[in-house]
């Protein structure tokens, strides 16, 4: 015959609103006596009775010990929040108990217990070895149909509980540790793309619906898709309206779309913020170009190009470098195609003290100077690109570069990337896709984007070539039109290198082929490079050149 093991419960009936008509049996089932209605052991296991707390010391104290709450701590049903033991269990969640023996603490588990967030009840918060992380995220293989990011641990149970009751199975479900770490998603965007679809289901207040848009810019519009809550989050919808309306939600999920139409004001805003757009100054050596393009701005690619060993490389490091000196928080991303990153790092590193290895050997003692000065403060990231840079996962470097916080960005150079091809496509195709995805990329972050082109062969045999000292026209850019209707400044310049003269062999002459800021094109004072110090200087007056 079945006892009676608890009473006075509230139905778990979301229609009946008895607060205490609820008997639970031994046998796991109950019965409410208000609405006359039988529930099942499976729907009970989530009221089950919590046994005497044990007054142990080691149960009573809080603790900062992350391996004593994963040892000794105990595993509990949350039956007020409708949340079952098997899924705490599986999440590995503890609780720690108050002085009177009632449940005081919950402790999440992040990176599988090394850290854990604190709650105290009712809802206080605070780390033990804090981490950038996502709840739950080490329990499952990154990859599949669809995975479900919540905002807080509680929320992700309360989602895992009504996938649990359904499936009696987990499905990959995670969460933020709240609203404020969308930033933890960077870390885990490369895992989280790998399944077919993401739902984002936050909360319906206004951090939740911040952290939404956040969480779409980082996991990208051709993945996430997001809920729309009938309660203020899922530990609610789970409670009042039960698992079955919350699973709904997830099955309801809608791709974010944009709004496509701007008001008056918010046009009068953008225009005034336009208006007002910042520029970064070229380098002192590079001063000619400030005359005609203002500077870089956020927002714009600017493409320089000419001929072979005209000096484009040197010229994007004399730029990281003035970028360094003169904007102490700014990050720089730095793709260079050509060179490995030990050659990029010992070249930006010499040039930061003036000395040219080609030219000497530099002891490591003193090259260790230029890099601490130059990368000690992890303000460069470079790519190493490991000889190949195939299909489009350059897009999504130069994506997490972006994330990374870096506003500029230097790729050297688009003409290699196009040679590897992009998705199947291959010569001008592939060029007109990489060309839109950059658009696109300066256009969602805050960030100035400086690209290396090559130039076509030249077909006159009468007249100069670029690595004689001619200078390109917009014509000369090898590739599709893509390259220069894209671009928003392209700077043309070369040097004789046959001259008889040092003196000339070393001298850029430079010309602005299109500037869409300002509308000034021309030629402008170039640089010289000064092969003792590997360092360019600049030239206060245009160099006679030849454009034919």
């Amino acid at each position: 015959m079945s006892k009676i093991v608890a009473h006075n419960l509230k139905c778990l009936s979301p229609t009946c609103q008895s607060s205490d008509g609820r008997q639970l049996y031994d046998t796991g089932t109950s019965f409410c006596f208000s609405c006359t209605t039988w529930f099942s052991a499976a729907d009970s296991k989530a009221e089950e009775i919590v046994e005497s707390t044990p007054k142990s010391p080691s149960l009573i104290r809080v603790t900062t010990d992350p391996l004593e709450i994963k040892e000794n701590f105990q595993v509990r049903s949350f039956p007020e929040r409708k949340i079952s033991k098997e899924v705490c269990e599986f999440y590995g969640v503890k609780v720690g108990f108050k002085g009177n023996g009632e449940i005081g603490y919950h402790y999440y588990p992040y990176k599988d217990g090394e850290s854990y967030q604190r709650r105290e009840l009712p809802k206080t918060f605070t780390w033990i070895n804090k981490v950038d992380d996502l709840f739950g995220i080490e329990r499952f293989q990154m990859g599949g149909k669809r995975v479900i990011i919540c905002e807080g641990a509680m929320d992700t149970l309360s989602m895992a509980e009504a996938s649990y009751r359904r499936y009696k199975k987990f499905y990959p479900i995670i969460g933020l540790p709240s609203a404020a770490y969308t930033k933890s998603l960077i870390a885990a965007r490369d895992q989280l793309r790998n399944f077919d679809e993401i739902i984002v289901c936050f909360d319906e207040d206004e951090a939740g619906h911040k952290a939404q848009q956040e969480a779409v810019k980082i996991l990208g519009l051709d993945k996430v898709k997001l809920t729309k809550l009938p309660k203020k989050d899922a530990g609610d919808v789970l409670t009042e309206l039960g698992p079955e309306e919350l699973l709904r939600c997830t099955f309801d999920a809608v791709k974010y779309i944009p709004s496509g139409i701007i008001t008056k004001e918010a046009l009068w805003e953008q225009m005034a913020n336009y208006d007002q757009t910042p520029s970064t100054s070229y380098p002192p050596c590079l001063e000619g170009l400030n005359t005609k393009l203002k500077g870089m701005r956020l927002n714009e690619i600017t493409l320089f190009t000419s001929g072979t060993g005209s000096g484009k490389s040197t010229m994007l490091r004399e730029i990281i470098l003035h970028i360094l000196s003169t904007e102490p928080d700014a990050k720089i991303g730095v793709v260079s195609l050509e060179e490995s990153p030990a050659e990029t790092g010992k070249k930006i590193s010499a040039m930061y003290l003036s000395r040219n290895p080609s030219q000497e050997e530099i002891p490591l003692d003193e090259l260790r100077h230029g890099f601490d000065a130059t990368f000690g403060t992890d303000r460069i990231i470079l790519l190493d690109h490991q000889g190949s840079m195939s299909d489009t996962s350059i897009m999504d470097k130069l994506e997490y570069m972006c994330l990374m916080g870096c506003q500029y960005l230097l790729l050297d150079h688009i003409t290699i990337l196009v040679s590897e091809g992009v998705e199947g496509r291959e010569g001008n195709e592939a060029q007109d896709k990489i060309m839109s995805d950059l658009l696109k990329l300066v256009k969602r972050h805050p960030v100035w984007l400086g690209l290396v082109s090559h130039l076509r062969k030249t077909s006159n045999s009468s007249g100069k070539s670029f690595e004689e000292g001619r200078l390109p026209s917009m014509d000369d850019i090898k590739g599709s039109g893509s390259i220069k209707q894209i671009a928003f400044d392209i700077v043309g310049f070369a040097r004789n290198m046959n001259a008889e003269s040092e003196m000339e062999r070393n001298t850029i002459d430079m010309c602005v082929l299109k500037c869409r800021f300002s509308g000034l094109t021309g030629a402008v004072p170039g640089a010289r490079y000064i092969y003792s110090t590997g360092r360019l200087e600049a030239i206060s007056h245009c160099e006679e050149f030849v454009t034919i």
